[in-house]
């Protein structure tokens, strides 16, 4: 089964306005990736950064919402914290945030497409990041062919 790691940003998806056809358009994709998820075509991963993410989220049912959805078809493999770390401190280095490179890496460790609806995000994944595949949600769909 193909592992999938969407970061926050991807989860949040569906609570953001959706009065913009951009946001539609990946809230669509995410929920398209998620009914995959959870008829086993997909596997989500999870990470320790989801849950730090999720938990300053301001709106408590959106906070809910998604550490109920990470609790029931989340994964998480065990990986090596040391080479997490040096990869997440590789890739600062490299101008990515702190989470975001902690995500990357965690997609990495996972061995797991990579999905985010952060455009920056992306081009960098393409630049930095040879061991797995970075997708927008849309991108991901189309690549997919979901339907």
């Amino acid at each position: 089964m193909k592992k999938i790691y969407l970061d926050v940003c991807s989860l949040c998806r569906p609570f953001d306005d959706q009065n913009y056809i951009r946001i539609r358009l990946e809230t669509d994709a995410v929920n398209l990736i998620l009914t995959k998820v959870r008829s086993n075509i997909y596997q989500l991963m999870k990470s320790k950064v989801h849950e730090f993410e999720i938990r300053h989220i301001s709106d408590k049912y959106e906070q809910i919402e998604l550490l109920g959805l990470l609790d029931k078809y989340g994964n998480n493999i065990s990986i090596d914290p040391k080479k997490l770390r040096t990869r997440a401190e590789e890739l600062v280095s490299f101008n990515y945030g702190i989470a975001d490179a902690a995500h990357v890496a965690y997609a990495e460790s996972f061995e797991s497409d990579f999905i985010s609806c952060d455009d920056k995000l992306i081009r960098k994944c393409e630049k930095h990041v040879t061991l797995i595949n970075c997708y927008n949600p849309v991108s991901f769909c189309k690549m997919e062919n979901l339907k």
